[in-house]
């Protein structure tokens, strides 16, 4: 007999059905946390109408070219936020950026280590999954490495929900950010061919170099390096309109949580209570270093979270772009940790997982 829960026949839908169910959902979930001011609440939105979608046995996935093009319009986004002001910032603290980026480093790869070790989740499976690195890249270096692929996705995209909520109620509610609000959002404002033009011709010039090249995550990187540089030499002005924005947000929230299938939960039901306390761990973590770079360098609070945040640089990019934050601060920071841990992610994990020794199976 043929099962007729909810989960089967929302998957069994036609995808058509299934996409403007999920776009119908996304805009009330964004529209309300957009009223209620919670910034990214247009990534965030769609990101909760998706994860509902996933777990609800939806088949619909947001195709890969649709994915590459919403990753290049938020590197152009984090372009447009590197100035040769950020440069000179970086400088002049470069030792306190490094050492912040390390000690994160350090404390994601004791939290694999201690996984692993612990036998919670397997091998390097359990240090791919914890390294606060692009979730996307992880995922293909994992499986280019042999780790688990499902469950290194499962532990970065939970990671990537629970800090993207995490920031976007802390900016919202939990630090006292004066009177400061972010600019009014014109939706559809006056566009010169030109600049806009320059930007698209980056942005999918650059992926498409960036996915050709050997590199990881190189079609989020190349346009973003490339975006910034032009724009630093005067050469283009980056242009992008909220509603092209907003698109992108929407697609970045659909793909992560589509991801969250009730076969990769399943997988993975046993640890999850776990996953989410080492996540918890590596946050409160974080935070601690934010409040480190308050005492020394004297920045806003919500500058120095969003900064030592643990997310994905994308989805911490939105969240920026929508708080009165230095955005170039927490770019920086996120752009230095984001190459750090793809140049030095394959040589973390193996380092780390040679050295696990689980504790034996207790006795019976």
């Amino acid at each position: 007999m043929i099962s007729t829960t909810p989960a089967t026949m929302f998957g069994a839908a036609p995808r058509v059905l299934q996409w403007i169910i999920v776009l119908a959902v996304s805009l009330v979930l964004g529209g309300g946390l957009f009223v209620v001011g919670l910034p990214a609440a247009l990534l965030l939105g769609p990101m909760i109408a998706a994860i509902a979608a996933g777990l609800s046995g939806a088949t619909i996935r947001v195709s890969n070219p649709l994915s590459l093009a919403a990753q290049a319009i938020v590197s152009m986004l984090i372009a447009s936020a590197m100035t040769p002001e950020i440069v000179v910032a970086f400088l002049a603290d470069w030792p306190l950026f490094v050492a912040v980026v390390l000690a994160t480093i350090l404390a994601s790869s004791a939290l694999g280590w201690f996984m692993g070790h612990r036998r919670i989740v397997p091998g390097t499976t359990a240090v791919w999954g914890s390294s606060p690195g692009g979730a996307s890249a992880m995922v293909l270096m994992a499986e280019a490495a042999g780790a688990d692929a499902r469950l290194v996705a499962l532990m970065q995209y939970m990671r990537v929900v629970m800090v993207a909520a995490g920031a976007a109620i802390v900016a919202r509610f939990a630090l006292d950010i004066g009177d400061l609000h972010p600019p009014p959002i014109i939706w559809f404002p006056p566009l010169e061919p030109g600049p806009f033009a320059a930007t698209i011709a980056v942005a999918v010039i650059g992926t498409i170099v960036g996915r050709w090249l050997p590199i990881s995550a190189g079609a989020m990187i190349v346009p973003m390096i490339a975006g910034a540089t032009l724009q630093g030499l005067g050469l283009i002005q980056i242009a992008l309109p909220e509603w092209l924005l907003s698109l992108a947000y929407a697609l970045i929230g659909w793909r992560i949580g589509l991801g969250f299938t009730r076969a990769v939960v399943r997988h993975a039901a046993r640890v999850m209570p776990m996953i989410a306390l080492s996540i918890l761990a590596l946050m409160t973590f974080s935070a601690l270093l934010a409040g480190l770079l308050v005492l020394l360098l004297g920045i806003d609070p919500l500058t120095a979270y969003l900064a030592t945040s643990p997310g994905g640089m994308d989805s911490i990019a939105v969240i920026a772009a929508s708080t009165p934050v230095d955005l170039s601060f927490v770019m920086a920071l996120q752009a230095v940790r984001f190459f750090i841990i793809v140049l030095t992610g394959p040589s973390i994990a193996h380092f780390v997982a040679r050295r696990m020794h689980p504790h034996p199976p207790a006795a019976p």
